[in-house]
């Protein structure tokens, strides 16, 4: 197995960047990826859960790995729900491309490490937090032969600017993107409450959910 992969000059964004990172069956024409941030969270991330089981949505869940710490349940009933992970650092650093190599190299190593153990999946795909970028972070990731990975919609849910403006910017995408929504790093509700809407909305809408598959050679 190569050491590494080639370092990209930018993250994917979207799903047609995706399959040009990563060769495979091409996505279809009305689909759109969810990726989830920051968890798991003992209370969102179970919600969050229950209401993609039952619309059948597959998503991504970028974990950080001081929240798989003490959530080990959680990770694993995301992965057991057939959801897959990302690598999201260990302790969600600020500035993280302005960070020095051994810094990046080590929150990228400690949540490899603790999401395999506690899911038995290792991570092929890592989200800077911030989408904080540098030539020297997407070195750092193609040598951990991670995928760095971004959006193109972003709700900015994190901020909890209400549910209506959450569920606007949302509804907002188009076939071929990469959606952003937040589990973690405090209270979900308004992500969750959108979500109710915003998923069957973009369903009725003839858009597919798709599942990034993040396998590389």
């Amino acid at each position: 197995m190569p050491a590494g992969l080639r370092p990209l000059k930018k993250p994917v964004s979207t799903l047609e960047d995706y399959r040009r990172a990563l060769p495979g069956s091409a996505f279809p024409a009305d689909a759109v990826a969810l990726t989830i941030d920051d968890g798991p969270h003992p209370v969102w991330t179970p919600k969050i859960l229950r209401l993609l089981h039952k619309h059948h949505v597959p998503a991504l869940f970028c974990m950080i790995g001081n929240q798989v710490l003490g959530h080990e349940t959680v990770a694993r009933d995301v992965v057991r729900d057939g959801h897959q992970v990302a690598n999201h650092t260990w302790s969600h650093p600020t500035e993280m491309g302005r960070r020095p190599h051994r810094h990046m190299r080590r929150e990228l190593a400690r949540t490899q490490e603790k999401i395999y153990d506690t899911t038995g999946h290792a991570p092929n795909l890592f989200r800077s937090p911030g989408g904080d970028w540098s030539p020297a972070l997407l070195r750092t990731a193609a040598k951990a032969r991670l995928v760095p990975l971004d959006w193109s919609d972003d709700p900015r849910d994190w901020s909890r600017p209400g549910v209506a403006a959450i569920t606007r910017r949302l509804l907002a995408a188009r076939p071929g993107r990469i959606l952003l929504c937040h589990d973690g790093g405090g209270d979900r509700s308004q992500t969750y409450t959108a979500l109710r809407t915003v998923i069957p909305a973009l369903q009725a809408r003839g858009y597919r959910f798709v599942a990034l598959d993040h396998r590389h050679p």
